[in-house]
């Protein structure tokens, strides 16, 4: 078993600002679904309106992500991240003061424009920051921001926007942003090394090449398919949830919320039983747990809470260390050249088949009038066959990193 290095008080820093940094993103794209209730009266919108505004951030996400790639590597990443987050800041400023639908809907796709490209440069400078012996704890800390934002984020925002002003929750982000940027403005140290390897490629130049790179789009295939399956589970399952299995509107956010109590406790220990044990393995057993419960959850009919909260808890649990050992081995692939393109690339690829996964699932399953949602099994069965899927695929990626040492 072999002893894992140390991580260092400015690595410790850098951990938790990125985390922070992650926390505000995730926390706006989730925190518009949950207030689709507030916000269709207020705005005097329609469904298909709302479903527009969710769309406006994926999609420019997507775009801006894949546009970036190509000259991601040419500069020092802190300031690149400090670019890209200084806009989303833009974005969520006109959020926190829109006040019609248009000024909304350009504020999303302001947001998305910056916010899509932030992530892929946090995993950029993790991997360059951190040997990969040290990654999949740093993963398991990061991968914290997520559970956060389900956890603290969403109900401190809908406490906001329902005893206050919706507008609110946007301020609520914007302040904790400022505060994250002037740490890394201020803290963080430049992040050039990559910068040391001289590359000739221009921007679209290097965009096609890593496109063509075939090792590279092992990465990319089995990162969109592990996003495709967890959205095509989590798009109806609050819905599944309430109407089929009986749990109660007031239960959702205790469901969520212990789910991702769950995810905070467990990452960490994730993380660092990917370095000592390695990544592979950890994937292959959280798929394992989350595709067998995944048949069990999608088959339920009315179920007690109880029951409902540990499979729920345990299903997270598996997502999570599916996502933290895909991560951890996914950064080992990239030359030190080409990352910043590499995660650019992926995170688009990951927004823009999220997106058609969750038009997906909502071509596969119904609801009848009564509420029930139909062919939730039929669903369950595709998430699973999908997972299936990523498990050869780690095994190739596993193989072609081992090939490459």
């Amino acid at each position: 078993m072999q002893s894992l290095p140390n991580i260092s008080p400015y690595q410790r820093f850098l951990i938790a600002v990125l985390a922070v940094l992650l926390f505000t993103v995730v926390l706006d794209f989730m925190l518009l679904s949950a207030l689709s209730a507030i916000l269709l009266p207020q705005l005097a919108i329609t469904t298909a309106q709302f479903g527009w505004l969710v769309s406006a951030y994926a999609f420019s996400a997507g775009i801006s992500a894949i546009l970036v790639s190509g000259f991601a590597d040419q500069f020092d990443r802190k300031k690149l991240l400090l670019f890209f987050y200084t806009g989303f800041l833009a974005g969520i400023l006109l959020c926190a003061l829109a006040q019609t639908y248009t000024t909304f809907f350009i504020a999303r796709i302001i947001t998305g424009v910056f916010g899509g490209v932030i992530g892929a440069t946090c995993f950029a400078i993790i991997t360059d920051s951190f040997d990969l012996s040290q990654r999949g704890r740093v993963m398991g800390f990061v991968q914290l921001a997520f559970a956060s934002s389900q956890v603290v984020g969403l109900p401190l925002g809908l406490y906001l926007a329902t005893q206050l002003d919706w507008h609110l929750t946007y301020g609520l982000i914007l302040l904790m942003g400022c505060m994250a940027a002037a740490l890394v403005f201020l803290k963080m140290k430049p992040v050039d090394a990559h910068l040391q390897v001289q590359s000739s490629a221009q921007a679209f130049q290097h965009l096609i090449a890593i496109l063509a790179n075939r090792e590279y789009l092992a990465v990319f295939i089995n990162n969109t398919l592990l996003a495709a399956a967890d959205i095509m589970l989590m798009t109806f399952s609050s819905a599944f949830s309430t109407n089929n299995m009986g749990i109660s509107l007031e239960h959702l956010p205790l469901l969520y919320g212990v789910g991702g109590i769950g995810t905070i406790l467990f990452g960490p220990l994730i993380g660092r039983l990917a370095d000592k044990y390695g990544s592979l393995r950890i994937f292959t057993i959280g798929t394992v747990l989350a595709l067998t419960l995944v048949g069990i959850y999608t088959n339920l009919g009315l179920t007690p809470l109880w029951v409902v909260l540990i499979i729920h808890s345990l299903l997270f649990i598996g997502i999570n260390a599916r996502m933290i050992s895909s991560a951890t081995l996914a950064t080992a692939m990239p030359e030190a050249t080409d990352r910043g393109a590499f995660m650019a690339v992926d995170a688009s690829l990951q927004q823009g088949v999220g997106g058609m996964a969750a038009a997906a699932a909502g071509l596969i399953v119904f609801q009848s009038a009564d509420g029930t949602i139909h062919r939730f099994p039929l669903l369950g069965i595709i998430v699973i066959a999908v997972m299936l899927i990523t498990i050869g695929l780690m095994f190739l990626i596993h193989s072609i990193i081992q090939k490459n040492r």
